[in-house]
């Protein structure tokens, strides 16, 4: 029988684990998600997977204490008239995991990891601004990766479309309804707007995917997730601390 692999989850472990976890390392990985509409082809908490799976996977690769999924952001207009989403106002956020933050800075964690995959503008800068007193924060912002290379589609800004379907595929393909997705394009200045909140709804025509959801596979999936995954080790983990590169 395989000895399962130690769990550094808060929700695992016990409150006398933690304390002695932090005598040794101080970081804490916070993924938040969000429980948005994704098409009708992907789960609402899709953004929330992939923010899981990296926080997960860093977590076991580098020992580094991880909390529980913030499942919650700030979702696109209009999400009202789509069953099952739930989001919060950007101060609401804001609000919301400053007080967690600060309440994990208290109990000696000097640095904060929070990692999200949800390009929408809105909750991108709630989570900016977050701040702990004594503490360092730094955000991830899975999906401002530069993935173009990657792609057989058009690029630009997408939503539910080619990146975030294929990354389902290879991390929850039992959720993924790929006889549901459909391709629907916006031009690039209603795209941007979009996607950063500056529309007052939802395009109709597109039951919320802008993209080409159609072109994803659980392969590409695979490689973009692998990308990410090193971009987040290089720059975060392995990566000498900015103050040392400016010495």
């Amino acid at each position: 029988m395989l000895t399962p692999s130690r769990s550094y989850a808060l929700s695992d472990l016990p409150w006398t684990e933690i304390a002695a976890h932090l005598t040794r390392d101080r970081r804490l990985i916070v993924p938040v998600g969000a429980c948005d509409q994704s098409g009708p082809h992907l789960p609402v908490g899709a953004g929330s997977c992939v923010a899981e799976a990296l926080a997960r996977d860093l977590s076991q690769e580098f020992g580094v204490l991880r909390a529980p999924s913030f499942a919650f952001g700030v979702n696109l207009p209009g999400e009202a008239v789509y069953a099952g989403t739930a989001g919060l106002k950007p101060k609401t956020l804001h609000r919301a995991l400053n007080e967690l933050l600060a309440g994990w800075a208290a109990q000696g964690f000097t640095e904060f990891i929070t990692i999200t995959a949800n390009v929408h503008g809105p909750h991108a800068e709630a989570i900016a601004t977050i701040r702990a007193v004594r503490a360092r924060v730094r955000v991830v912002e899975a999906l401002s990766v530069d993935l173009s290379e990657m792609l057989d589609g058009t690029g630009g800004t997408e939503h539910a479309g080619e990146v975030l379907t294929s990354l389902l595929l290879h991390l929850r393909p039992e959720v993924v309804r790929m006889d549901r997705a459909r391709d629907f394009g916006l031009d690039p200045v209603r795209a941007r707007k979009f996607v950063g909140g500056q529309l007052p709804r939802i395009p109709p025509g597109g039951e919320g995917t802008v993209g080409q959801p159609s072109l994803a596979t659980a392969e590409k999936g695979k490689r973009i997730y692998e990308h990410i995954l090193q971009k987040i080790r290089l720059k975060v983990f392995i990566a000498p601390p900015v103050e040392e590169l400016e010495e």
